[in-house]
């Protein structure tokens, strides 16, 4: 059997701290090893899987793309592109579409339209107000936005124009705001900070604020959006419109691509001012628009509200099982469970032996993401699974 780690340590960059598994097939809510060993897919490429493994609108979608066009630059008109840009704009409140290839270009394109925004509406203002424990990307101006200081400090000096403030709480919004203030941009839930919801109103009041002062909203839904929490999108959920929204991981289904939707009033860019090589191409395009059409057509968001709630019932019960749980929280399929101690790794280790897969959002807490199509069956598995990774907890 090839080594693999051995393989990684000689040739990729040690920037992830990867688990003893090699993935080799995936179907469905499930993959499976060089072995043959099956795994419950909990995980879901970190919310990218939307439909699951190798889904076959997916599959269709882009074989039959690839035997008509992969790419072509964005110097002219590609049908993919512009289909998907019509199904985006008729099921959202935003109007205009410019696609990247991943979340953090769409955040650094929803920057740089805030940025022009002010040089052209609010007398030059280019601060963004951001939030801590937010994560927008790796680029460094998105680590500069990112309210996380094991991000930033390894990068410093940050570009300036980010401030970051204590999420949830509108009054550190108004506090930061000054004269040089173009946007605020937030997570509708926190998805990398832990999962962190809002409180009823707070996404309302900063709606509010940012009307009063003529700012711009952001909305960053990379993580929250194309069906994950029970809603298409989650500004749905809290009777909120940005003015600027970022789509990416789960909108083509494992296929890479980044979007930005805008407010007419804030689509300000001319052209030459923004721009991407790969950004929108045929292929990456008909993998979404095939990922967002279903999603659509089979009532994706209302299957995911039911099984989400089923999910949490069934964590919620293990947190009365067992003390060390000390909360569950999520909406949808994005959701977290915290402990008292730092029993996160060996826990993910523990149901990776028996097959479930989940991610280790902290040391304290794991995160479960799974493909969007799953039903209560799978989660009555894996809650299984994790009920007897728990118990050897409980007695270790």
């Amino acid at each position: 059997m090839t080594d693999w780690p051995a393989l990684e340590s000689r040739y990729i960059m040690h920037v992830t701290e990867r688990l003893p598994l090699t993935i080799v097939r995936g179907k469905g809510a499930r993959v499976w090893d060089e072995e043959g060993r099956e795994y419950l897919d909990f995980v879901g490429g970190w919310a990218v899987n939307s439909l699951g493994h190798c889904h076959p609108v997916v599959v269709k979608a882009i074989t039959e793309q690839a035997q008509l066009l992969i790419h072509a630059s964005n110097q002219f008109y590609t049908v993919p592109q512009l289909r998907l840009a019509q199904l985006l704009v008729e099921n959202s409140c935003l109007d205009k579409v410019f696609f990247g290839n991943s979340g953090a270009e769409a955040n650094e394109a929803a920057i740089k339209l805030a940025r022009r925004y002010g040089q052209l509406k609010l007398d030059g203002a280019y601060e963004i107000i951001t939030a801590l424990g937010s994560f927008h990307g790796r680029t460094l101006a998105m680590v500069a936005a990112t309210g996380q200081e094991q991000f930033q400090k390894p990068f410093s000096p940050l570009p300036a124009g980010f401030v970051n403030v204590t999420y949830n709480s509108i009054g550190a919004i108004k506090s930061a705001t000054t004269g040089h203030t173009c946007a605020v941009m937030i997570e509708p839930i926190q998805g990398e900070g832990g999962v962190n919801l809002p409180d009823d109103g707070y996404l309302s009041e900063v709606r509010a604020w940012c009307d009063q002062k003529g700012i711009l909203l952001i909305l960053d839904e990379i993580q929250t959006g194309i069906g994950r929490t029970g809603s298409l999108f989650a500004y749905e959920q809290y009777g909120v419109e940005p003015d600027i929204m970022t789509l990416a991981k789960g909108l083509g289904s494992g296929v890479a691509i980044g979007a930005i939707l805008a407010k007419d009033k804030a689509s300000v860019f001319a052209p030459g001012e923004h721009g991407s090589t790969f950004g929108g191409n045929p292929l990456a395009c008909a993998a979404g628009y095939a990922t967002l059409k279903f999603v659509i057509d089979n009532d994706i968001p209302g299957r995911v509200k039911t099984v989400g709630s089923y999910l949490i019932q069934g964590l919620a019960k293990l947190k009365a099982k067992f003390p060390f749980i000390t909360e569950v929280r999520g909406r949808g399929l994005l959701v977290a469970a915290e402990f008292k101690s730092d029993i996160a790794p060996s826990l993910v280790m523990d149901c990776l032996k028996e097959g479930l897969l989940v991610n280790q959002l902290k040391p304290n807490a794991i995160r479960f993401m799974p493909p969007l199509i799953i039903g209560n069956g799978e989660v009555d598995e894996a809650l299984g699974i994790l009920d007897g990774a728990l118990s050897g907890v409980a007695k270790g």
